[in-house]
C-alpha cells in the first residue's frame, strides 16, 4: 500500500518524481523519499510525513536525470525516516524502493545476510542487501537482481538503482501493480498511470514475475529465465484535470459532488441506440448459466455487495452470497455446482480479492470484476469486466465509486432478469436518471448537512447507525465513512438487533442515525427509534418522500425503493465529511489508512 515512481531521461528527475509522488499520496503518506543519481553521485532524501515535507527537505540545487521515489504506508517497522524508502545497501552501491510484503524475509536474512548490519526494521532492506551480496559473487547487477527476485516470496513492485550504472533502472513486479511509461528520450516507472500523466499518456503493462530494464531510449522486458517479451504500450484516456481538486477544499467533497454526473455517465456507457441496456454477451451468458453468485469484496465494496445481493435476488432471482475477501481465501465455503464469482474493487488491485481470484481460476470457475480501473490486475485476470466509469477517486474514503458500484450492479441485475424473461416493474436507466437528480438536490444542501453534523457529531465519542433490510446495509457504510475520517467510534446495526445487546450502550445524548427508505419496514424501524429515544438517544432520521413524518431530519426525493441506497448514503457521506472537518481531521488522508490495499 505504497506508491513508486521512477524517471530516466534528459530532464531534471527531482521535480518529476516529487510531482508524481504527490499524485500517489493516496496510496500511503506516513513517510516518503527520493533518490536521484548523476555520474558517480547519488543523493538520498527521506522524511517522516507527507510529500510537502519531502519537498522542503530536498536540496533545490540537486540536479540529476535518473531517480526513484516512494511514498509509504507502513507494514514493517514504524513510520519514521529510517524505515522510509528508498533503502540503500551496506556498500552504498544499490538503492531500492519497494511496494508489497516479502513473506520470507526472515529466512532470507538468516540464510544469506548474517554478516550484514541492518539499518531499518523493514522487509525491503533485505532485498537491496541481497542484490549487493549477490553482485559481489556474480560480478553482474542483472544476475544479482534476477537471483534475488527468484528467491522472494510474497508481493513486490521494485525499482533499483546501481551507482555504477546511471543508464538503467532495474524493475520487477509480482502481485503489486507497476507500469512503465514511454516518452520521447525518457521513460518512467509508476504504481499508477495518474502519477505520470504530467509527462506521458503511453504505458506498458507489466506482468507478474517479470524483470524490466528501463533506460531512457529503451525498455526491455524479460521473464525470470531471461526470455525477452515484446509488448505494445497502451494509451491512458484520462484528463489530468480529473485528478486535481480545482476549487474544492478536499477531494472527498469534489467526489461527493461528482456522483450525479457519474450516474449520467453510467447511463450513457451502458445504454444502446434504442435506449436499452448495453452489456457484453459474455457477461449476460455467465449470469444466465450460473446457479449461484458469490460476491467477493472488502470494506466499502463489501457494503455495495450486500446491496448487490438484494438486487440480484429480488430483480434477477439469482441466489447470491456476499463474502469478505480476506476471510474467503482461507475459509472457503462449500460451493454450488455452477458458481459465478463477482469481484468488486474500486482500484482493481486489492490483494485479498486477487488471492481469491487466483484460487477460483485454478478451479475453473468464471468471474466478473466490477472496477473503476480498466486494465487493473483484477480486470485483466477475471473472465469479464464491468467498468464503473466514475473517474479517478483520490480521497481515501470512497464515495462516488461506491454509488457507481450500486448503479452497475443494478444494471447487471436488470439485464439478467431481462435475459431470463422475468417481469420487471421499472426501467433501470430511467430510474438511475431520477437518482442522479435526487443526488444533485442533496448536494445543493451542504449548509444543512454541515449544521446536522455539528448538532449531532461535533463533540460525540460514539455514534450508532440503524436500519432494516437495504437500509441496514447503508447504515454499515455510513458508520464506516464516519469512523474512517472523523475517528468517531461508529457502528451500524440492524434495527431489530438493538434489543439483543446493543441498546445497553445507549445513554443520554448518544447520537443515532436512523434510516427508513423501505415502506415494508418503516413502522418497525420507527419503533426501534422510539426504543433508543426512551433511553436518551439523540436521533437523526433519514427517510424518503412518502414515508416522512413532521419530526424527520432528512427527506430524500422519492426514487424507486430498490435504488434508495444510492441516494440515502449521500447525506451520510456529507455528515461524515463535515464531522471530520469540524474536528480538524485530515479528510482526504485519514490516519493509518491507504486508498489501494495491495497487501494481504
Amino acid at each position: 500500500m505504497c506508491g513508486i515512481v521512477g524517471y530516466i531521461g534528459e530532464n531534471d528527475a527531482k521535480g518529476i518524481l516529487l510531482n508524481g509522488l504527490e499524485k500517489l499520496e493516496y496510496r500511503g503518506y506516513d513517510s516518503a523519499g527520493i533518490a536521484v543519481q548523476s555520474t558517480n553521485d547519488l543523493k538520498l532524501f527521506k522524511v517522516k510525513g507527507r510529500i510537502a515535507t519531502l519537498r522542503e527537505a530536498v536540496d533545490e540545487n540537486t540536479e540529476a536525470t535518473v531517480g526513484i521515489g516512494h511514498t509509504r504506508w507502513a507494514t514493517h517497522g514504524q513510520p519514521n525516516e529510517t524505515n522510509a524508502h528508498p533503502h540503500m545497501s551496506q556498500s552504498g552501491r544499490y538503492t531500492l524502493v519497494h511496494n508489497g510484503v516479502i513473506e520470507n524475509y526472515h529466512e532470507l536474512k538468516n540464510e544469506y545476510l548474517t554478516d550484514v548490519e541492518f539499518v531499518s526494521e523493514t522487509d525491503t532492506e533485505v532485498i537491496v542487501q541481497l542484490v549487493d551480496q549477490f553482485a559481489k559473487e556474480t560480478g553482474s547487477t542483472m544476475n544479482a537482481f534476477r537471483k534475488t527476485i527468484d528467491l522472494l516470496e510474497g508481493s513486490y513492485a521494485i525499482a533499483l538503482l546501481d551507482q555504477q550504472d546511471e543508464e538503467t533502472i532495474f524493475v520487477a513486479k509480482n502481485k503489486s501493480p507497476l507500469l512503465v511509461g514511454r516518452g520521447e528520450g525518457f521513460n518512467v516507472v509508476s504504481s499508477d498511470s495518474m502519477a505520470m500523466l504530467q509527462v506521458t499518456d503511453r504505458f506498458v503493462e507489466l506482468m507478474d514475475e517479470e524483470i524490466v530494464l528501463v533506460q531512457k531510449d529503451q525498455v526491455t522486458i524479460q521473464q525470470l529465465d531471461g526470455t525477452e517479451v515484446a509488448r505494445e504500450s497502451f494509451e491512458v484516456d484520462m484528463n489530468i484535470d480529473d485528478i486535481e481538486k480545482g476549487t474544492y477544499p478536499h477531494f472527498m467533497l469534489k467526489e461527493i459532488d461528482e456522483q450525479p454526473f457519474v450516474m449520467r455517465k453510467i447511463i450513457q456507457e451502458y445504454q444502446n441506440e434504442s435506449d436499452q441496456i448495453k452489456l457484453d454477451e459474455g457477461v449476460r451468458d455467465a449470469m444466465k448459466d450460473c446457479d449461484r453468485v458469490y460476491i467477493i469484496a472488502a470494506g466499502t465494496s463489501y457494503h455495495a455487495g450486500l446491496i448487490g445481493k438484494e438486487l440480484l435476488e429480488t430483480v434477477a432471482e439469482v441466489p447470491t452470497e456476499v463474502h469478505i475477501a480476506s476471510e474467503f481465501s482461507y475459509n472457503m465455503p462449500l460451493l454450488s455446482k455452477k458458481p459465478l464469482f463477482i469481484f468488486i474493487s474500486q482500484s482493481g488491485e486489492t490483494a485479498d480479492l486477487r488471492a481469491v481470484l487466483v484460487e477460483i481460476k485454478k478451479m475453473g470457475h468464471p468471474s466478473i470484476t466490477i472496477t473503476n480501473v480498466p486494465g487493473s490486475t483484477l480486470s485483466r485476470e477475471a473472465t469479464h469486466t464491468l467498468h464503473l466509469h466514475a473517474g479517478p477517486e483520490i480521497a481515501v474514503a470512497s464515495t462516488k465509486a461506491y454509488t457507481a458500484q450500486l448503479a452497475v450492479l443494478t444494471i447487471l441485475a436488470v439485464d439478467t432478469a431481462q435475459a431470463k424473461d422475468l417481469e420487471l416493474d421499472f426501467d433501470p436507466l430511467k430510474e438511475l436518471a431520477i437518482v442522479g437528480n435526487a443526488m444533485e438536490a442533496l448536494c445543493d444542501q451542504k449548509d444543512r448537512f454541515e449544521k446536522i453534523a455539528y448538532q449531532y457529531l461535533y463533540t460525540t465519542r460514539n455514534c450508532f447507525f440503524i436500519g432494516r433490510g437495504m437500509d441496514y446495509h447503508v447504515a454499515l457504510e455510513g458508520a464506516l465513512k464516519l469512523k474512517e475520517i472523523s475517528y468517531i467510534q461508529a457502528e451500524g446495526f440492524a434495527g431489530g438487533e438493538l434489543k439483543h445487546g446493543t441498546i445497553a450502550l445507549i445513554e443520554e445524548g448518544t447520537p443515532v442515525i436512523a434510516l427508513s427508505t423501505q415502506e415494508h419496514v418503516n413502522n418497525l424501524i420507527r419503533s426501534n427509534v422510539q426504543e433508543v429515544e426512551a433511553r436518551g438517544a439523540n436521533v437523526c432520521m433519514v427517510t424518503r418522500e412518502g414515508l416522512e413524518r413532521p419530526e424527520d431530519d432528512v427527506i430524500i426525493q422519492d426514487v424507486h425503493p430498490l435504488l434508495a441506497p444510492l441516494v440515502s448514503v449521500l447525506p451520510l457521506q456529507l455528515m461524515a465529511y463535515y464531522a471530520a472537518l469540524h474536528r480538524d481531521c485530515d479528510v482526504d488522508k485519514p490516519r493509518n489508512l491507504a486508498k489501494s490495499v495491495t497487501v494481504e
